[in-house]
């Protein structure tokens, strides 16, 4: 008989605002909202609608299931009301070997929960558990060219520009990675 680890011995990350869980089906609509809002999205990728949506929510649950890691979608603290996600994921997404199939973070938050250190706390956790759980490694992100207060927090986890690019929607995009620490 071989036992595999279960939904019910998923992470489940607090800090001192913040609970970080895995995502739920349930996620799925409140996540949809939150990427659709004109502030918000202004930074991301065309969504593709509903549909566009679903796929990439399911990219990041895929990634919990194929690389023991994803995002985590984001909670207030005692409430459990959602403000975003944020964590580390695995995608290929076709930008050259220095990017693709490399551990890749990101965070989204709500508009009203912008600018309240909350996603800083949130990646520093998660950041804390990945290497904990799956070891030191490299790490990139990618942030829309404007998006100024990403690129801030993006220095602030240790992150480094590594170029600019295009992706194939048509949006220019900066490029980061997060070497790792030589001891």
């Amino acid at each position: 008989m071989v036992v595999t680890a279960s939904a019910a011995a998923a992470p489940l990350l607090v800090t001192e605002r913040l609970e970080l869980w895995l995502p739920r089906k349930e996620d799925i609509a409140p996540m949809s909202a939150i990427v659709s809002d004109p502030a918000t999205g202004r930074f991301l990728a065309p969504q593709g609608g509903a549909a566009g949506h679903f796929q990439r929510f399911c990219r990041n649950a895929g990634s919990w299931l194929l690389y023991g890691y994803g995002a985590f979608m984001v909670r207030e603290r005692g409430s459990g009301a959602l403000l975003g996600n944020c964590g580390v994921f695995h995608s290929v997404r076709g930008l050259g070997d220095d990017f693709d199939d490399a551990p890749e973070a990101g965070w989204i938050l709500r508009r009203d929960k912008v600018g309240q250190g909350l996603a800083q706390e949130a990646m520093r956790a998660v950041l804390v558990w990945f290497e904990r759980e799956h070891g030191p490694q490299r790490i990139v992100c990618m942030i829309s060219l404007g998006n100024e207060p990403s690129m801030r927090l993006a220095a602030k986890l240790g992150f480094a520009p590594l170029r600019e690019t295009t992706l194939p929607e048509g949006d220019a995009v900066r490029l980061f990675e997060r070497r790792v620490e030589k001891h």
